[in-house]
């Protein structure tokens, strides 16, 4: 496999980062150092066989509290791209870590790539004095060359997790995710993947030819709680909202005020899926239950299966009225 190349495409985020001194790790701007000047740092790098092995893109350049769909389409198509080529072995993703998560998952969802898709991030600046984006990135590499290796992936602090279950828990210490009751698939330890259980796989949903002129259905996320009520479902119902996600308490418990205004949403014909707000397990339906439940997704995830599953029979529904 020594022909084959990584690609890394850059998004921004923290690990893109600077701030005014190095000893300064949370108050910093992301997306200030490209993609290519970040891989210029890594030992071996500029050894003269850079252009046979690596291909460089700078794919969006923002702090990934901004992401938006514009960029989650053309990373989508960047990526499908050169999972394409056959002289590519993989991809390395950089990433901003408060919607890593999110953007993972869409990709999973969308592609469930037979090649790995790494995404990776840093909890410091690039100008930290101990920054962690230059290891997070060489154990990313290590798994995108890793020739078993398939799916989209989180690396992060050593650690390995699928996009399924990869969540942020945590605001700034440097190992700031996990997978939950999934656990990580597995570690890199110095440069050597030890794995724990299979690689993500799926089937990707038939979009990609039509994705980047596809209509976004508008999908919100609400919240139950001690006192929650209908106002903000029915605000958006005004609004003219097309799905729906509760992030419900417990095992999928709602406040019977606000459970009332989501059954009037379906009743007007909008999408309504359950998921925990809990950040561990997943919940367990009921055949009485009222609304429907995502299935093991976190709220942010759920949104984003419901937007797929809205576009795609739109897609569907499109190409039966066109026959």
């Amino acid at each position: 496999m020594s022909d084959q190349k990584i690609v890394f495409l850059g998004t921004g985020g923290t690990i893109a980062g600077t701030a005014a001194n190095m000893f300064e790790h949370s108050d910093y701007t992301a997306a200030q150092v490209g993609v290519h000047a970040l891989l210029a740092r890594l030992p071996g790098w500029n050894d003269g066989r850079g252009a046979e092995r690596y291909v460089v893109e700078q794919v969006a350049q923002l702090d990934s509290k901004d992401m938006g769909f514009d960029v989650w389409v053309k990373l989508a198509l960047r990526v499908a791209h050169h999972l394409a080529q056959d002289d590519v072995q993989g991809l390395v993703i950089t990433h901003g870590t408060d919607t890593l998560e999110e953007t993972a998952y869409f990709l999973q969802a969308l592609l469930a790539p037979a090649k790995p898709v790494v995404m990776t991030c840093a909890m410091r600046p690039a100008n930290a004095l101990v920054p962690d984006g230059p290891q997070n990135l060489l154990d990313a590499l290590a798994v995108a060359s890793n020739t078993g290796a398939s799916g989209v992936t989180v690396v992060c602090a050593g650690a390995i997790y699928g996009a399924v279950d990869v969540q942020k828990v945590h605001p700034y210490r440097l190992n700031a995710f996990s997978a939950g009751d999934a656990g990580p698939i597995g570690f890199v330890e110095q440069g050597r993947l030890h794995l724990l259980r299979d690689w993500p796989r799926g089937n990707g949903l038939p979009l990609m030819s039509g994705l980047a002129d596809a209509a976004w259905p508008r999908v919100e996320i609400v919240m139950s709680y001690a006192g929650a009520d209908g106002a903000v479902v029915r605000a958006l119902l005004k609004a003219g909202v097309q799905g729906l996600v509760v992030a419900a308490t417990g095992n999928g418990t709602v406040h019977q005020d606000l459970e009332a205004a989501l059954v009037l949403a379906m009743q007007q014909g909008v999408k309504v899926v359950r998921a925990t707000r809990c950040t561990e397990g997943r919940l367990l339906p009921s055949v009485n239950d009222a609304l429907p439940a995502a299935a093991g997704l976190t709220p942010v995830k759920a949104r984003i299966a419901l937007m797929l599953a809205l576009m795609q029979a739109a897609s569907m529904s499109a190409a039966e009225t066109g026959r």
